[in-house]
C-alpha cells in the first residue's frame, strides 16, 4: 500500500507538534512539505532530520503558504493538514478551497490525535484570541499553586524561531538562559515573567520529549502548567481547562479557529478586561459563554494596569509600543500602553507610521488595521534594528512600553520611557483560589 502524500499547513508551532505526534512515525502517510505563515521568515528553512525521524533522511522543505497549489500539483499531493491558530473561519475555508481546487482533500486533525498524557497533573490555560490575558492567567494559577508548597513547571506553547534541532527541548531557570538560548522579543515576553516568579519554564519543538522533561524536572515537579499560545487547544490533555475571553472582541469567540474549540473544552472561563468594557460586548460574551461551554465555573476579572512613573504620560505626546502577536494576527487595536496612557492623562497618540524602518513597514502593509500604535516586533535581529529605529525616530515626548518585558533591556531608546505593568484580579465570586483548591484537593485524592 503506497503512502498518502500530505502537506502540513502551518505557522512553526501546532504544526510541528501535529508532525511529531501524527505523522513522523506513520507509515500511512508521506509529509512532501510543510507551509508557513505569520511568523517572518519560517520559509525556505528545514524541518531538520533529527526531528523528522527514519522516514525523512533529508528533513522536509518548509515552504511560503502562497506556494501551496504549486507544490500540490508538483508532488501529487493527497491531502492538506490545517495546522495553525488564531485565524477567522472565512480563513479557513478559503484555504479549503484553494487546496480542493488544487485536487486534494483537506483535514483538521483534532485532541484525539495530538494531545500527550502526562504523568503529572496538567492544567492547561488557554484562550479565544490572542492577547486575551493568558499570560497573567497562567501567572496567577503558578502563583496560587506555589503559595500550596506545589512544585510547578511551567510550559509554553512553542516558538522555535532559530534552530530548530538546537530548539528540541529548552528548558529556562534564569535569565541567562534566555541569552543563552538566543531568544526573540517575542519568547522572552513569553519566558521572563515565569522566570522571575521563581518556577521552571520549557518550550521548544518535540513536546513528547519537553513533557517527559518537565516531569522528571531536577527541581522537581507536582503539577504542569500548560500556558498556550494563540487561541490554540492544549498539546497536553488537561486535567483542568481554563480558558480566558476578551469582552474587547466580543463574537470572536464563535469566529475564530480553534477559539472555539478551546471554549467548548473549558472546566473555567475567565471574562477578563471587565475594568474596560463595553456592558453590551460584556453581555453578548456571557450569553456566547452559557450556550458554548454551560457547565463551566465562569470567573469574572479585570486586568488592572499600573506604571512605573506616571508623570512620564501625564500632559506628554507619547508613542505606545505594544505586544507584537497582540496587534498583528491578534487583530487588537487596543493595548496595555494605550490604556495606561489614557489613564495616566496623555496629551495625544503619537502615530509612529510615518516613521516606519525597514521591515515594520512589511508589518504594516500585511496588518493595515494595526492604527496608530507599534506592534514590538523582534524575532530577528534585522527586526529588533528597526523597531528602535523607529522609536527614535518618531517625535514624540516619551514613550509607553506595554510590553511584558522591558524594552530598554535590549535596545536603545533615546526618549523617556515607562513601563506598563498588569496583573490578573479576580471580581467577586468564584475565584481561581477556589478553582485551584478544589484541583488540588481532587488530584490528591485520586
Amino acid at each position: 500500500m503506497s503512502r498518502r502524500k500530505a502537506i502540513i499547513i502551518g505557522a512553526a508551532g501546532r504544526d510541528f507538534h501535529n508532525f511529531n505526534t501524527f505523522f513522523r512515525d506513520n507509515e500511512a502517510y508521506e509529509v512532501v512539505a510543510f507551509t508557513a505563515a505569520q511568523i517572518p521568515d519560517i520559509e525556505g528553512r528545514l524541518y531538520p532530520p533529527e526531528l523528522a525521524g527514519p522516514f525523512y533522511p533529508e528533513g522536509i522543505p518548509i515552504r511560503g503558504e502562497e506556494e501551496l497549489p504549486e507544490l500540490i500539483r508538483r508532488h501529487g499531493v493527497d491531502v492538506c493538514f490545517f495546522s495553525y491558530s488564531d485565524v477567522p473561519y472565512s480563513h479557513v475555508m478559503r484555504l479549503a478551497a484553494v487546496v480542493q481546487a488544487a485536487g486534494a482533500s483537506y483535514m483538521l486533525l483534532g485532541p484525539a490525535d495530538t494531545m500527550l498524557r502526562s504523568t503529572k497533573p496538567v492544567i492547561a490555560v488557554g484562550a479565544v484570541r490572542t492577547g486575551c490575558g493568558k499570560s497573567q492567567t497562567s501567572r496567577r494559577i503558578i502563583e496560587l499553586l506555589m503559595a500550596r508548597g506545589l512544585k510547578v513547571v511551567a510550559v509554553r506553547h512553542p516558538m522555535p524561531y532559530g534552530n530548530l534541532a538546537a530548539q528540541k527541548v529548552q528548558r529556562f531557570a534564569s535569565l541567562d538562559d534566555l541569552q543563552r538560548h538566543h531568544c526573540t522579543i517575542e519568547e522572552m515576553e513569553e519566558y521572563e515573567p515565569h522566570i522571575v516568579r521563581g518556577n521552571i519554564i520549557y518550550a521548544g519543538v518535540d513536546y513528547e520529549a519537553i513533557l517527559r522533561a518537565a516531569e522528571a524536572d531536577p527541581a522537581g515537579c507536582d503539577v504542569i502548567v500548560w500556558d498556550g499560545g494563540n487561541n490554540d487547544f492544549p498539546f497536553y490533555r488537561p486535567d483542568l481547562m481554563i480558558t480566558v475571553t476578551d469582552p474587547h472582541r466580543a463574537g470572536h469567540e464563535t469566529s475564530y479557529y480553534p477559539g472555539e474549540v478551546t471554549l467548548r473544552l473549558a472546566d473555567v472561563v475567565i471574562l477578563n478586561k471587565l475594568d474596560t468594557a463595553e456592558p453590551a460586548k460584556v453581555d453578548l460574551l456571557r450569553r456566547n459563554i452559557a450556550r458554548l461551554a454551560p457547565r463551566a465555573t465562569v470567573i469574572d476579572a479585570a486586568s488592572p494596569i499600573r506604571v512605573d512613573d506616571p508623570a512620564v504620560i501625564r500632559g506628554k505626546k507619547v508613542l505606545c509600543v505594544e505586544d507584537g502577536p497582540t496587534l498583528t494576527h491578534g487583530g487588537m487595536q487596543l493595548g496595555a500602553a494605550v490604556v495606561a496612557a489614557r489613564k495616566y492623562g496623555a496629551e495625544s497618540l503619537v502615530d509612529p507610521r510615518p516613521y516606519l524602518s525597514g521591515r515594520l513597514q512589511e508589518t504594516f502593509r500585511t496588518y493595515p488595521g494595526i492604527g496608530p500604535l507599534l506592534p514590538a516586533m523582534g524575532y530577528g535581529e534585522e527586526q529588533l534594528r528597526d523597531l528602535e529605529a523607529t522609536i527614535n525616530a518618531t517625535e514624540c515626548d516619551a514613550v509607553v512600553i506595554g510590553t511584558p518585558i522591558d524594552l530598554n533591556r535590549i535596545i536603545r531608546i533615546n526618549k523617556p520611557t515607562t513601563r506598563v505593568y498588569y496583573d490578573l484580579q479576580e471580581i467577586g465570586e468564584p475565584t481561581l483560589e477556589q478553582v485551584i483548591d478544589t484541583f488540588t484537593e481532587k488530584t490528591k485524592s485520586s
